[in-house]
């Protein structure tokens, strides 16, 4: 009878122990997010850009062969035929090249070793994207939850008033317009809780886009969970990291630096190339001067050099062409850099300033609570009317919702400063996860 009396009860109590937090749900995305999977391929064909640019370092050894049919007549001018020899000649060549000096190719390596830089940063900023993506739809679908649970919250109580103004006016007590503010108030609250239960359709929904499956039951933020400001509380270090740090700043070096070495290897058209080659092979063929077919063994080794003098103006129109791509790059690396800086500032500010918010609605959550039991007694004793009561609930529950808000998107505003500077981590992620409720599941 006890195990049957604990498999009916243990579900109440297993549903919020099971809730996922949000490095669970971080870890889900890692695993399952397209979006993420694709900058991982990218990354892995990115890494191929350096053997890529080394192989022109490196020698080159090909084999090539050839075999053909010969049915030739061979006749005198003016008179009769000589000969019709028919014979096959084929041969084989292997050829080895090893680059001396190939500045373009030196220079090609270069870029190649940036490249595989730029991708390693590219991957990394998307595994930041991840964080502040899944980060956000998680806490919309917090907020989501919160925004229904106050409208309920509220409906339910406008309910009561409804139905208390009701049996007032019945026995005298009250008047009709109380009755029609309070119907009026529940028809309003009752279309808010129907577009409060679509937003958090939708914001289910946007999660479980990323995460390729249903996120079920989520920890929330704690109520006493400690909000902290930024440290350092500085916001000029902060914007000067970003300058520095950002991925995005560090992504558009990376083009500047690449951009530059192509106005080097642009150069190097007018450069000669020396290489080294040797050669050994076969061939068979027809040599009428001795009558026969002649069998040849062939070896060979030498250099190349190779002068460039004149291709119509090409090299120099591709020099012209890379210059002007390396100023395009080097003016976007400084509006990257500008933007960087001004996002730090955007998030430095958003902590600070919810912070701010957060206590301040703290203190007026508190203040609502207050009023409400205030005009609940003086309804009471008759010194406040029905409408002063509606209003006083209503506040609590805005309140309350504002201040999850603003507590979600000051823990956003954290997150989002750290990307700013390219220092966003697992850990952070492990941070705010440590603000979770999981015994408290939306």
């Amino acid at each position: 009878m006890k195990k049957l009396a604990w498999l009916i009860v243990s579900p109440l109590f297993a549903s919020p122990l099971c809730a996922a937090d949000l490095m669970q749900v971080y870890r889900t995305a890692q695993d399952n997010d397209p979006t993420f999977a694709a900058a991982r391929s990218v990354l892995d064909a990115g890494r191929e850009k350096a053997p890529q640019g080394r192989a022109g370092l490196l020698p080159n050894l090909s084999l090539s062969g050839n075999t053909t049919w010969n049915d030739n007549e061979i006749s005198q001018h003016g008179g009769g035929t000589l000969a019709k020899p028919r014979y096959n000649s084929n041969g084989y060549q292997l050829t080895l090249s090893q680059p001396l000096f190939r500045w373009q190719n030196w220079v090609t390596y270069d870029q190649a070793k940036i490249q595989v830089v730029q991708a390693e940063v590219n991957f990394t900023q998307a595994r930041q994207d991840l964080i502040l993506r899944v980060a956000q739809a998680y806490f919309d679908v917090n907020y989501a939850t919160e925004n229904l649970k106050a409208v309920k919250a509220n409906k339910s109580a406008i309910g009561q008033q409804l139905e208390s103004a009701k049996k007032n006016f019945e026995v005298g007590t009250a008047t009709i317009t109380d009755t029609h503010e309070a119907q009026a108030r529940f028809d309003l609250a009752s279309a808010q809780e129907i577009a409060a239960e679509s937003d958090l359709e939708v914001k289910q929904h946007a999660l479980a886009a990323i995460l390729g499956k249903e996120p079920g039951l989520l920890a929330v933020v704690r109520k006493d969970a400690p909000l902290t400001p930024p440290q350092p509380n500085d916001m000029g270090q902060w914007v000067a990291a970003a300058e520095k740090d950002s991925l995005a700043v560090q992504v558009q070096q990376a083009n500047a630096d690449i951009a530059a070495r192509e106005l080097d290897k642009q150069r190097a058209g007018h450069y000669p190339t020396l290489d080294l080659v040797a050669n050994k092979g076969y061939s068979k063929s027809f040599l009428q001067t001795y009558g026969g077919a002649y069998d040849t063994d062939f070896q060979n080794i030498g250099l190349q050099l190779n002068i460039p003098l004149f291709q119509g103006g090409l090299v120099v129109s591709r020099q012209r062409e890379a210059a002007a791509n390396r100023t395009a790059a080097e003016s976007s690396l400084e509006a990257t850099r500008r933007g960087a800086a001004l996002s730090a500032r955007q998030y430095y500010l958003g902590v600070v300033n919810g912070l701010a918010q957060v206590r301040a609605l703290q203190a007026a959550l508190v203040s609502s609570q207050s009023a409400l039991e205030s005009n609940k007694l003086g309804y009471e004793v008759g010194v406040r009317i029905n409408i002063d009561v509606l209003n006083a609930e209503n506040q609590v529950y805005v309140t309350r919702r504002d201040l999850a808000k603003a507590t979600l998107d000051t823990l956003m505003a954290q997150l989002r400063l750290k990307a700013a500077v390219g220092a966003l981590g697992d850990d952070d992620v492990a941070q705010i996860n440590s603000l979770l409720d999981p015994s408290s599941a939306q």
